[in-house]
């Protein structure tokens, strides 16, 4: 109060607009999507050994594998290609290009993976909980990097792009019908712990894809 008058309330000036974030190098890329794809390669090994399917690409290539000779990996490529002019157009030609080259990787590593690590023995329920955490970490990684790993992942980062979705969420709706579908080829225990893989792979992207934070740079 001055002389009998009100002071009028002081409004902080506001502050200034954060600095847009230093765009990630092409070097920087290609290694973190190396390393995504790494990640993806040995979940798919260790789901494989314990004779489980997950959600995604991953477990649609992984159901495939139990009904016809081929490796997941290969599978996951195989699948995918309807979708990399689809992720082109939708998301840019860089984004295109890079799911393109995410996929080749995957495909690479998961037939070297094999003659590189023999694995005796998993533990279903280690093979559930670890292999379906470092596929959502590879995910996650190669999202971060302006890449899809394809298929329903990348129409869930497209609708969170374009609506806000969030891309755990989305993923997990389909993930549902995948596992559905792998009912009359795994057993109740191994549909259990497969179950358990996919929603391992999606508290990863729940808790860490969230719309604003890894979009756009």
């Amino acid at each position: 109060m001055i002389d009998g008058y009100a002071m009028p309330p002081v409004i902080p000036a506001p502050s200034a607009p954060a600095p847009n974030p230093r765009p990630h190098s092409l070097a920087e890329d290609g290694y973190a999507i190396i390393l995504g794809c790494a990640f993806i390669a040995m979940g798919l090994l260790l789901l494989k050994q314990a004779n489980l399917v997950t959600g995604g690409m991953a477990g649609i290539a992984l159901l495939l594998s139990y009904l016809i000779p081929y490796q997941p990996a290969t599978l996951f490529i195989l699948i995918n290609i309807p979708f990399f002019l689809f992720a082109g157009r939708a998301m840019g030609m860089s984004f295109g290009l890079k799911t393109l080259f995410t996929n080749v990787a995957i495909m690479a590593m998961g037939m070297m993976m094999p003659s590189a690590l023999t694995l005796a023995k998993v533990n279903p329920l280690f093979a559930a909980l670890f292999g379906g955490s470092i596929i959502g970490f590879g995910i996650l990684a190669i999202a971060r990097h302006g890449a899809g790993v394809g298929g329903v992942g990348v129409v869930a980062l497209i609708l969170q792009k374009s609506r806000g979705w969030n891309a755990g969420r989305t993923q997990m709706a389909s993930d549902v019908v995948i596992l559905l579908a792998s009912l009359p080829v795994l057993s109740a225990e191994r549909f259990g712990l497969s179950v358990l893989s996919a929603a391992a792979i999606n508290a990863v992207l729940i808790v860490n894809h969230r719309p604003g934070r890894y979009i756009g740079y």
